[in-house]
Order: C-alpha cells, then structure tokens, then sequence
C-alpha cells in the first residue's frame, strides 16, 4: 500500500508543469503557443527569460530529486528508490495536470540521478555542459548526454568509478530515461541533420547551424 501511494505521489509531482504554470500566472502567457511549444526548460528559458528559466530548472530537477528520495523518507526499503523517482520522470513527460502534454524528461530525469547517485550526475552534468559549449545546442547535448548514461552506466562499475557496483535497476532506468529523452526529441534531431536547430547564445556551434 505504502508503495503504490508512493508511486502516485511521484507521479502526481512529476506532473507539476513548471513552465506552463510560471508562464500563465506571472507572465500571462501560454508556453503552448510560443517557441517550440513545448513546456519544459528550454522553452521557458526562451520564451519567458532567464529569471523564469532557472526556476522551472530548480522546480523540474527538485521534483525528480525529491521523488527519488521519498522511499528513504518514508523508510520504503524494499524497492529501489530509483523507481519511484522514474514515475517522477513519467508525470513531467505525460502530466495529468497539462492533459498529459509535458517535458522532455531532461531536467527531471538529472533530478532523479541527482537523488540517486549524486556524483555520477556532477559527472553527466559536466559533460553536457561541455557539449552545450561547443555545440550551442541543448537538445544535442541532451541526446548525446542520454547515449554517454548509456554506455558510462555499463562501464563504471567495472572500474568502481562514481557506480561503485553494477546495479541492474539503475541500469535499467537508466536505459528507460535515455529512451524516453531520446525519442521526445526526434524532432530536435531532424532539425539538428538539417542545420536548422535553434541555439543558445552561448558556446561555438562548431555543427555550424544557422542561428535563428
């Protein structure tokens, strides 16, 4: 019982669309109609600025960090509080509070990593920001940071370095998230094979896309 109440919770946070919220009650605007219509980070750094932006950042990241935590909170010791903390991630890309129209499961999913192995996300977030410098492109750096968890998740632990073990769970989040990243922006992706993709104001665009 506890279980299953913890698994909606999670949900029901994840749910929380950040962006679209900020966007309606403070700025009087609906992040469905701008930019890349979507209601994550990205847009609402786009669309409603920077102060904005940050704060769907922190909110998105807390509520897969929190999620993850809630079995240690509770004291749930027989499952992995990395499940829970994925139901997270499930609400924010399919929120029953946004008629299931959400993210792009990135900065939730850092959270959940943030709550669960903590220096293995330092190390994910560092290499993004690498590929967000020299690329310009968050949805770039967001694919190929979810290809780079792939293949650190399975190789890590064999060396004991940030995964001190091989976690089967984890693993298979891992791989879930990765997934569910990629797909969400197969959009992105066409645009990117084009050189249309839009930038950040940051970085060297080395893929050279034409800046919009």
């Amino acid at each position: 019982m506890k279980m299953t109440l913890l698994i909606i919770f999670a949900y029901l946070l994840g749910s929380i669309p950040t962006g679209l919220w900020i966007g309606r009650h403070f700025y009087h605007i609906n992040l469905r109609e701008y930019g890349s219509g979507n209601t994550g980070t990205t847009n609402t750094f786009r669309i409603l600025g920077v102060k904005a932006g940050l704060t769907t950042l922190a909110i998105d990241l807390l509520k897969g960090t929190l999620a993850t935590l809630l079995p240690l909170i509770f004291g749930l010791s027989s499952l992995s509080p990395i499940i829970i903390g994925f139901f997270a991630v499930l609400g924010h890309t399919f929120p029953i509070f946004a008629k299931f129209k959400g993210g792009k499961a990135v900065a939730t999913s850092a959270g959940v990593l943030l709550g669960y192995a903590p220096f293995y996300f330092l190390f994910l977030a560092f290499v993004f920001i690498i590929i967000l410098y020299l690329f310009s492109m968050i949805s770039l750096s967001s694919v190929s940071i979810s290809l780079i968890a792939i293949v650190t998740v399975l190789i890590f632990p064999a060396f004991s370095f940030l995964l001190p073990r091989y976690d089967l769970i984890l693993i298979l989040v891992v791989m879930l998230l990765a997934s569910i990243i990629i797909y969400r922006h197969r959009d992105n992706i066409g645009r990117i094979s084009r050189h249309e993709e839009n930038l950040v104001p940051w970085g060297l665009n080395l893929s050279k896309q034409k800046k919009k």
